[in-house]
Parts: structure tokens; C-alpha cells; sequence
């Protein structure tokens, strides 16, 4: 709704992918999966120009060409192609042989990464994880949902047949591109603005964190109200539609002080603070 890229962090196992795999089967989206790997070059995910068998060059696309691509274990990839993916999720568009190429018109990237305390991850550059539109965290199961996850199985679920799902597509392209325009025509007064933007600005002058949001965040939290105010049933923001998504907004695209983090400090913490330092206008 909000159409922006989205970043899965969890421990391995906690079906992050599977969680993509099911939305792309819901919304009848095209659909390509890209395995990161330390030896992953640009060619591989952007596509190569060849040789043809009549001499000419022709164009052979990668896999970020779909409306959505997940980008699994993200984190594990070397420089230039984080690179090649940077353009990709800010212009959406990729650069061949010096020609610039569109990719489709609602392509969306999800990545998925494991906390950087596993072996063989490296942190995503800032510029890249400002593209994010969210952040989201993946925990463990609880019980009752880890016995529910069992008894699936034993029913003839598997995470490797898209059949056993069990999921029908609910939505089609031109659904979304609907629910994307209904998204965007969600009023929001001038206060509710003011609020988003004091929010943000103050994570670049609060003391607890090296690193503030960017306006694009400012922006990401504005889209984000709007869709949260929708799935509600309302036309209007309400200062509640902000601070449910501050966290999973600001989270990636803030740094605590190294001094605070051996403390145990976080950035979901820090984000919490701010509305302690920031008042919300009345609804």
C-alpha cells in the first residue's frame, strides 16, 4: 500500500522467506528470488548483454526484473553488487553496459538478513538501508505457535511446494495500484505533519544516537500512517498511525552511541524515547 522496499531481520528458520513467497501468491505478483552470496557479482541480478546466434547483442534480464524480488540473506553480498541493488531500489531501474533499463512498474523488494552476529554477514551500507521502507524484526515462535507449525506438517505442509499453502490470490495488479491511490487520498492535517517532522528531526539532535533518520524517513512514516489510517476504516491520520510504525521506520536508519549499545541500549529504545521529548498533537 505504502509501496516501498522492506527489510526482514531474523534468525534462520523463522520463515522469512516463506512470508514473501505467501504475499506474492496472494497478490498474483511476479515473482524471482535472489540467493546473496559473498561471490555474487552485479551481471547476476541486473542481467548481461549476449551474443545471439545471428551475431547481434540481446538482452538477457535478471532476476530483478519482477514485481517482486526477494533478496535472501542480503547481507551476505560483496560492495558492487550492493551497489547494482541500490540503484535498483532507488531508481528502479538497472544500468548494463552504460544503457539504464526500467524495471517493472511495481517492483518491490524484499530482503531478508540475519542479525549481524552470524557468521558471514556484514552490515548494510547506510545509503542502502535508508532505502528501506521498514524494518522488521522476525522473533522466535512462541509455543502454541511453534506446536501449531507441527501440526501443519503433519497435515501436508511444505515450505518448499507453493501448493501446500493452502493460499488463493485474493488481489490482482490493478487491485493494488487501486489500494495504493486510496492510500495516497488519506487526509492528514497540518498538525499531524508537524508531529512527523519534529519526530524525525529530533533523532538527528539527540545526544543517545551518532546517526539521525533522513527526510526520507520523514517520508516513509507519512505514507505509512496514511495506509495504517486505511486499514482501519478511517480517511484521516491519527497520531496513533505514527507512533505504530516510528519504531519499524526509524529502527534501521538510526545508530546509538557505541558507548550506549555496550550498555544494551537499542534502537527501538531510543526510538521510544522520542515521544517522551516530542508531544503528540491531540486527535
Amino acid at each position: 500500500m505504502a509501496r516501498g522496499h522492506v527489510l526482514l531481520e531474523g534468525p534462520p528458520g523463522t520463515a522469512k522467506t516463506l512470508l514473501v513467497r505467501a504475499l506474492a501468491q496472494s497478490l498474483g505478483l511476479t515473482f524471482r528470488r535472489i540467493q546473496f552470496t559473498p561471490d555474487l557479482m552485479p551481471s547476476d541480478i541486473t542481467g548481461v548483454n549476449f551474443l545471439g546466434a545471428h551475431g547481434s547483442f540481446a538482452f538477457r534480464p535478471g532476476p530483478l526484473f519482477a514485481d517482486l524480488v526477494l533478496g535472501d540473506e542480503i547481507n551476505r553480498a560483496p560492495a558492487k553488487t550492493q551497489a547494482a541493488m541500490l540503484e535498483a531500489m532507488q531508481e528502479r531501474a538497472v544500468t548494463v553496459d552504460g544503457e539504464t533499463r526500467p524495471l517493472p512498474a511495481g517492483f518491490t523488494v524484499f530482503a531478508t538478513q540475519n542479525p549481524i552476529e552470524f557468521e558471514g554477514t556484514y552490515p548494510l551500507p547506510e545509503a542502502e538501508l535508508d532505502r528501506f521502507l521498514v524494518k522488521v524484526l522476525l522473533r522466535y515462535p512462541s509455543v502454541a505457535a511453534e506446536e501449531g507449525i507441527l501440526g501443519r506438517v503433519l497435515g501436508g505442509f511444505d515450505a518448499a511446494t507453493p501448493a501446500s499453502f493452502g493460499i488463493t490470490q485474493v488481489m490482482d495488479v490493478e487491485g493494488l495500484e487501486a489500494l495504493r491511490a486510496a492510500t495516497r487520498r488519506v487526509r492528514v492535517e497540518p498538525a499531524i505533519v508537524s508531529y512527523i517532522t519534529a519526530l524525525v528531526r529530533t533523532t538527528r539532535e539527540t545526544p543517545t544516537l551518532t546517526l539521525g533518520a533522513s527526510p526520507r524517513a520523514s517520508v516513509a512514516l507519512l505514507t505509512l500512517a496514511q495506509a495504517s489510517a486505511l486499514l482501519d476504516g478511517r480517511d484521516y491520520v491519527v497520531p496513533d498511525d505514527v507512533k505504530l510504525l516510528a519504531a519499524a521506520v526509524l529502527r534501521h536508519r538510526v545508530q546509538v552511541a557505541p558507548e550506549l549499545e555496550l550498555e544494551g541500549v537499542t534502537a527501538d529504545a531510543a526510538v521510544q524515547a522520542l515521544f517522551e521529548r516530542v508531544e503528540a498533537p491531540r486527535a
